[in-house]
């Protein structure tokens, strides 16, 4: 992990001081405010407001959300070592005193605080709810931790996919292919018969996790299927960054 918080600040003073983290971050709030505004008005005339069964349930688990996933994580991954490459300051950094690991895991880092930063204002949310209602606070927090697992994951996938070529909009293309392609197979869920390839889909649906967690429930299988899918990447980053090292 040589060289970790180096590239950790480099990458956040990156994100910031372009205007990129700034943009995503506006354009995400706007959507988000939108999609919670809607649903508790529309929710207000029907429901007594609760976490239970109300605004703060279906915001967690609207498809709303997935879809903002889905873009916002590939426009702030497809930069991290798609532009280094692209510019040639990726030379610079691999003759640095650093390591290939402490390059990639600064990296994910960096984007994944911002990726948590970009969350935290709506925790507004559900303050404004707590003064009409009730709103169970640990269920609120199981809902957030499978916003973020679901986020980490499509951010490491993003990285990933920024180290295999020069080119931004290739690294955003496919990474939303990859993220699309496990999207539609937890569909099949609501598709095929039961049976093994259902209870695949059923494991692997996001709209599943996001239910599970929006009700308090921690699925064990569900957490390792995210540490799954952020820690693979991560190797194959890391050793594709090694591979243009000692390439």
């Amino acid at each position: 992990m040589r060289g970790f918080v180096a590239v950790f600040k480099r990458e956040m003073l990156g994100l910031w001081v372009t205007p990129l983290a700034w943009i995503v971050t506006a354009v995400f709030l706007t959507l988000q405010g939108w999609s919670f505004y809607t649903l508790v008005e529309y929710y207000a005339k029907f429901t007594t407001v609760s976490v239970d069964q109300g605004p703060l349930q279906a915001y967690f688990v609207s498809p709303f959300i997935v879809m903002s996933l889905m873009m916002i994580c590939p426009a702030l991954s497809m930069r991290l070592f798609a532009e280094e490459r692209r510019s040639g300051t990726i030379e610079a950094l691999l003759t640095a005193p650093v390591s290939a690991v402490g390059v990639v895991f600064g990296k994910y880092a960096a984007v994944l605080a911002t990726y948590g930063l970009m969350w935290l204002p709506t925790l507004a949310y559900p303050i404004i709810l707590r003064n009409t209602g009730h709103v169970d606070w640990p269920v609120v927090a199981s809902s957030y931790l499978g916003i973020f697992g679901i986020g980490a994951s499509y951010l490491s996938i993003g990285m990933f996919m920024s180290a295999m070529t020069r080119s931004q909009l290739i690294a955003l293309v496919l990474t939303i292919m990859v993220l699309f392609g496990t999207f539609i197979l937890g569909l099949g869920e609501f598709i095929f018969d039961e049976g093994p390839l259902r209870d695949m889909c059923t494991h692997i649906s996001v709209r599943g996790q996001l239910g599970d967690f929006a009700k308090g429930i921690i699925d064990l299988r569900r957490v390792v299927l995210d540490a799954t899918a952020i820690g693979l990447p991560l190797f194959m980053t890391v050793r594709v960054v090694d591979s243009w090292r000692f390439g």
